[in-house]
């Protein structure tokens, strides 16, 4: 869906890019949220606090977007996340839209061995 992408790239534009959390979910996210991360309560106002401190709370951080995928009512959006004195790490998120907001969100996390049994890239 074309509103799904076009709303979803700003979305990601604002959270990961320019780490601003509260004004991307105020943005895209609805009020339902129901989030499968198992370390985060439902609801937008629990992921802003999580994640605040790890994204405009943490001015050395990169998020860089490598690639974005939206088909129908489900986006997707792989990262490369680096941060100073930690591995980086390949982060994939998966969002669900509904009447045009995002309603739900899964992620999965892989940090970027330094050694990798052949010489494929993860980006």
């Amino acid at each position: 869906m074309t509103d799904n992408r076009a709303a979803f790239e700003r979305f990601c534009e604002l959270f990961y890019t320019r780490k601003r959390v509260a004004d991307a979910f105020a943005f895209l996210v609805s009020d339902d949220y129901r989030q499968h991360n198992p370390t985060i309560v439902d609801g937008p106002a629990a992921a802003i606090e999580m994640l605040t401190p790890k994204f405009d709370g943490s001015p050395d951080a990169v998020f860089e977007i490598q690639r974005i995928l939206v088909d129908g009512d489900l986006a997707m959006v792989h990262v490369k996340a680096s941060r100073p004195g930690a591995p980086d790490a390949a982060v994939a998120d998966i969002y669900r839209f509904e009447s045009g907001r995002i309603v739900e969100h899964w992620d999965v996390l892989q940090p970027v061995p330094v050694h990798a049994a052949h010489d494929h890239p993860m980006f």
